[in-house]
């Protein structure tokens, strides 16, 4: 009898957690780190991005370089629910500088909501790279620091995108930070 209730119990203290798996959510996502190429209006949000609520840091991105001789390479992939290897073929990967701008933008990118666009100025610091027919990546040309390396991968079929991956990476001066960007 004890044997039961303990189990009884145990089961109680376990209905109440819950493990998020990987799943895949077949709406469209709109999540944004720091594109490069997007033009922010002056508009109000669009229709479904939050706020910002960090000002762009100008002396903090102010104290940060554009251009260095670090690498982060990697490869891109999303494991479907299935237990399949999704590979990021033809992707774009962005890499941003940690910064408390973009430390908000990653925090909204991993909890599934949008965030409005980034402030051009920001964007001016953020790197991209293009994943091969594999999923490998490699961006040159880097200044030492800590960065976002994110990227999501494009589901076969009609099931859209996989959710946001996001790697925070720590690459030297001269040196080659290695990333394996999956989820």
């Amino acid at each position: 009898m004890r044997r039961y209730l303990t189990l009884l119990i145990t089961g109680v203290i376990l209905t109440g957690c819950q493990a998020m798996g990987p799943g895949v959510d077949s709406t469209p996502q709109r999540v944004e780190i720091i594109e490069r190429g997007d033009e922010r209006g002056e508009q109000p949000s669009p229709s479904g991005r939050i706020a910002r609520q960090v000002p762009f840091p100008e002396q903090e991105y102010a104290a940060l370089s554009k251009h260095g001789n670090a690498t982060i390479s990697g490869r891109l992939y999303y494991t479907a629910p299935s237990g399949d290897r999704v590979y990021g073929v033809n992707e774009v990967v962005s890499i941003a500088p940690v910064t408390t701008y973009s430390a908000e933008a990653a925090e909204a990118a991993l909890a599934g909501k949008a965030i409005e666009p980034a402030d051009p100025r920001a964007r001016e610091y953020t790197h991209q790279a293009h994943t091969d027919g594999q999923g490998y990546f490699t961006a040159n040309g880097l200044p030492a620091g800590d960065y976002y390396v994110a990227g999501s991968v494009r589901l076969p079929g009609a099931n859209g995108r996989s959710p946001i991956i996001i790697h925070q990476v720590h690459v030297g001066a001269g040196q080659t930070a290695r990333v394996t960007l999956n989820r």
